[in-house]
């Protein structure tokens, strides 16, 4: 009975939601209400390529991680990458998160709560997620030893996501030094 109420009262385990993601699976809608109360659901980004990423104005790493996001967002906006920033910061820290943001060219929010529906318990922070195209979870923040974002780390998982997408149909050359590669 007590284990049931626990679980009635606070839902499922973090561990439980994280484990519930899987790459190459849909990703869990969410949605950012922006500080200026504009509403940006994942849903209505199909055709994108979408980090939702997880902070604080008094998280270190933070900190050193969104001018990286800011600055990668400015210079890939156009190929098709939105970022979506959530802040933990409680609501009486506004001013801070509005400060923050003032320098930042993505939307960012408050999200609330420790919780995102679909992601778990926010318990580490930085932790971000990303959604290719087709709106399938290609990289789970849970599972990065390391997810503060680096220029290095954008490059690798997240540029190739940008590439331009080959026409249904047209046949796609794959050159490389040992052989030549047809697909459709």
């Amino acid at each position: 009975m007590g284990l049931a109420l626990i679980v009635a009262c606070w839902g499922p385990s973090a561990a439980a939601l994280a484990d519930a993601l899987e790459l190459g699976e849909p990703a869990p809608p969410i949605e950012l209400v922006t500080l200026d109360g504009t509403h940006i659901a994942t849903s209505a980004l199909r055709g994108q390529v979408v980090i939702v990423t997880f902070w604080a104005t008094w998280c270190v790493p933070c900190k050193k991680e969104l001018p990286v996001l800011s600055n990668y967002f400015a210079q890939h906006a156009d190929s098709g990458l939105q970022i979506l920033g959530f802040s933990l910061d409680e609501p009486s820290a506004l001013p801070a998160v509005r400060e923050a943001a003032i320098h930042l060219r993505f939307p960012v929010g408050l999200l609330g709560s420790p919780w995102a529906k679909g992601y778990g318990r926010i318990w580490r922070i930085p932790v971000s997620f990303v959604i290719d195209r087709s709106g399938r979870l290609v990289d789970n923040g849970w599972d990065d030893f390391d997810p503060v974002w680096t220029a290095a780390r954008l490059q690798r998982i997240v540029t190739p996501l940008l590439a331009p997408a080959a026409a249904p149909g047209r046949v796609l050359q794959i050159r490389s030094p040992a052989a030549t590669t047809t697909r459709r």
